[in-house]
């Protein structure tokens, strides 16, 4: 077990970063009117021990502390500042803060980028402010500040319901976009001990990213959880993950926009299944960060990865003295990744033989009331089903109220608990059912005593799979980084960027696939009637026809598929010329297994984005398919297709041929290599479907459409 809860040694300096004064301050300047105030208030209060220095122009004293008249009356260079005047005096003073090589500075204000196009000032002032703050740490504007509970150092306006670390303890560090959801934060009562808290504001100068990678480096601080609203920089957040996995530090992340719009679709596909925040959940993913949709959950993991770190496997066990809850417990792990996997004949034995014959042994465990406050008996039984390298044991445990209640007689069965995860060598968790079920002072003691607490049934699976998530994550090697490896030497002609956008037909994108080495079938222009059935005779039969310049051409009935003999061919060219400008002749792709569409759409932030799922008409109605971010590995393009739901069909589902799935990843990484060659030109590129054939008879792609930038 992790004793991440306490420390027996004084923890190490802290690794040196641009943010380190300001994050671990030993001075701190005050700027301003009642939040200055109430920053020097919690200052003391909290207990800190460096110098408080207050900066007004009036007043003399500020809760007791003399006051300064300027930045340059100051006895030194603050090491950090808490500004809390107006927009337009806050350029000023940070400018002079900047010029006396302080440490950095909280930004309180707000009225600048955030305020939008109604307030012609903000975007100016902003550009002011990060002029004027030069090489000096800015965080904010329109920014709460940063509550450092290791140091006592708090540049915070307002009150908060958080409590100093303890001098060798260690905790969780927490940023978020909203200074609102910051406040609440620290409100928790659920026994999370927290080492740092910070707000972002506006990130004019210094991104998440950034606050980020100053954080984890202090060694009192055990993981990271971050409120994401939008990435500041890739390439920041690609440093931070290889570092958070090279000092041991897990991160979980609450990124909202799951129910944002997707991006609007244009031509293709792709565009409707792909939107920006499948792109961000694909990103966090490679970066090995956990992602969370709420705040309950959020808390839930970071308590988990506090205590434990990043758990080794997805199985569970679950213990509790009721069926009901049992069938709860069951229930939670439906759809999820975390399992109640099934006992071994030998483990089922050995639980059966501490328990009475009236007694169901599986997993979740209802070991009934027989053995209640019975600690030796509980001890037997908690040993035995703890016995077998589950990643994480789990006893569902709701606490009486003690106001109207005792809890004398739930003791014994934490100890027994405790006892045997000890005898195993193992994790475990108490999960309570409802989070009014178990006080910080129960969460607490169970700290203590290496158990994790956990508060609501959903938010500990949640934590759960998020802690299994980054094991399984931190276990392949680190990513390539996002947006680059273009392969120059590839052969064929290269895109360029134009002035606007162009869209290829599928007989212009097949050429340039073809000519770039990818598997595409055999096909001719027609621009009559009689140059259809001339190629279809080249070709040799059977061919498909389709009409060129339509979009979608299922749905207009613009496709012939398995066409034998001329006069088939005379037939359908005459219908689809009407449809189209002009006629595309190929030739019919035999013994497919399954359909795939391999898509690409250029993302502002992240680059190229790749989807990969059930292909031909019913993609959108299937809604079958996974997001990988280029450049991705093979391993990864493998794994995408096992994750979808028709991956039974590519492995021969009810005695049906096996597809060619190496041809598939053959094909796919391809493409991808085919996109990276082209670098940004390629706004979307659509291959819907990709036909995968039995085994040993590959993947072609069949339909395509390209648009460049």
């Amino acid at each position: 077990m992790s004793s991440s809860t306490l420390t027996t040694s004084t923890p190490k300096p802290a690794g040196r970063t641009r943010l380190e004064r300001l994050l671990r301050p030993k001075s701190i300047a005050v700027f301003g009117g009642s939040q200055a105030a109430a920053v020097v208030k919690q200052c003391l209060k909290m207990g800190f021990a460096g110098d408080i220095w207050p900066v007004h122009p009036t007043k003399g004293e500020v809760e007791g502390i003399k006051t300064f008249r300027s930045v340059a009356e100051l006895p030194a260079a603050p090491d950090a500042a808490f500004v809390g005047v107006n927009r337009f005096l806050t350029i000023e003073v940070i400018a002079q803060l900047a010029a006396r090589g302080a440490g950095g500075a909280i930004c309180f204000a707000s009225g600048f980028l955030e305020a939008g196009n109604d307030d012609a000032d903000g975007e100016r002032l902003q550009t002011e402010l990060v002029t004027a703050a030069g090489a000096m740490p800015v965080i904010g504007p329109n920014c709460y500040g940063l509550i450092n509970y290791a140091d006592g150092a708090l540049l915070w306006p307002d009150q908060h319901g958080g409590q100093r670390l303890a001098p060798e303890g260690r905790g969780v560090a927490i940023i978020t976009q909203s200074s609102n959801i910051a406040c609440n934060l620290t409100m928790q009562k659920r026994g999370l001990p927290v080492a740092f808290l910070m707000t972002a504001g506006n990130q004019a100068q210094t991104g998440l990213s950034e606050m980020a990678l100053g954080l984890i480096e202090d060694e009192r601080v055990s993981c990271l959880g971050l409120h994401i609203e939008g990435f500041d920089t890739v390439d920041g957040f690609e440093r931070l993950a290889v570092r958070a996995r090279e000092l041991n530090k897990p991160i979980v992340a609450m990124k909202v926009g799951r129910s944002e719009q997707a991006r609007k679709a244009t031509i293709s596909h792709t565009a409707s299944l792909a939107g920006s925040d499948t792109a961000s959940d694909a990103f966090l993913k490679r970066l090995g960060i956990a992602r969370v949709d709420t705040i309950p959950s959020l808390l839930e993991t970071l308590k988990l990865l506090h205590a434990l770190g990043p758990l080794p496997g997805f199985t569970l066990s679950s213990m509790s003295c009721s069926g009901g809850e049992a069938s709860v417990m069951a229930d939670s792990a439906e759809g999820r990744r975390v399992r109640f996997p099934a006992l071994k004949p030998d483990h089922y034995a050995r639980i059966k033989s501490t328990l009475g014959a009236f007694v169901a042994v599986a997993n979740p465990l209802d070991y009934h009331t027989f053995i209640w406050n019975d600690e030796p008996a509980m001890t037997a039984t908690f040993t035995a089903m703890a016995s077998d390298s589950f990643d994480l044991n789990m006893l569902v445990l709701d606490f009486p109220r003690n106001d109207r209640c005792s809890d004398a007689d739930w003791w014994p069965t934490v100890r027994a608990f405790e006892a045997a995860l000890k005898a195993n060598g193992a994790s475990g968790a108490v999960v309570a059912s409802m989070s009014e079920n178990l006080t910080e002072e129960h969460a607490a003691d169970l700290f203590a005593r290496g158990i994790v607490p956990l508060q609501g049934i959903a938010e500990a699976m949640d934590a759960a799979e998020a802690a299994a998530f980054v094991g399984e994550a931190w276990r392949r090697p680190v990513a390539a980084a996002v947006g680059r490896g273009a392969d120059a030497s590839r052969s064929g002609q290269r895109l360029e960027r134009g002035d606007a956008k162009a869209i290829f037909d599928e007989a212009a994108a097949k050429f340039l696939l073809r000519d770039a080495g990818l598997a595409v079938p055999s096909g001719r222009r027609a621009a009559s009637v009689a140059e259809a059935i001339a190629a279809a005779e080249s070709l040799g039969y059977p061919v498909a026809l389709k009409a060129l310049g339509v979009t979608h051409k299922s749905e207009l009935g613009a496709v012939r598929l398995n066409l034998r003999t001329g006069e088939e061919v005379d037939a359908a060219a005459a219908a689809l010329l009407l449809l189209g400008s002009g006629l595309y002749v190929e030739k019919m792709v035999l013994g497919g297994v399954a359909e795939l569409i391999v898509g690409v759409t250029s993302d502002p932030l992240f680059g190229p984005v790749m989807t990969i799922g059930s292909g031909g008409v019913l993609v959108e109605l299937m809604k079958d398919s996974a997001t990988l971010l280029l450049p991705a590995s093979r391993g990864e393009v493998a794994a995408a297709l096992t994750g979808l739901k028709m991956s039974p069909l590519l492995q021969g589902y009810r005695g049906r041929a096996r597809a060619d799935v190496g041809a598939a990843i053959d094909a796919i990484m391809a493409i991808s290599g085919f996109v990276s060659h082209h670098g940004d030109a390629i706004e979307e590129l659509d291959i819907n479907p990709l036909i995968v054939c039995g085994e040993g008879q590959g993947a072609w792609i069949a339909d395509a459409l390209l648009v460049t930038a």
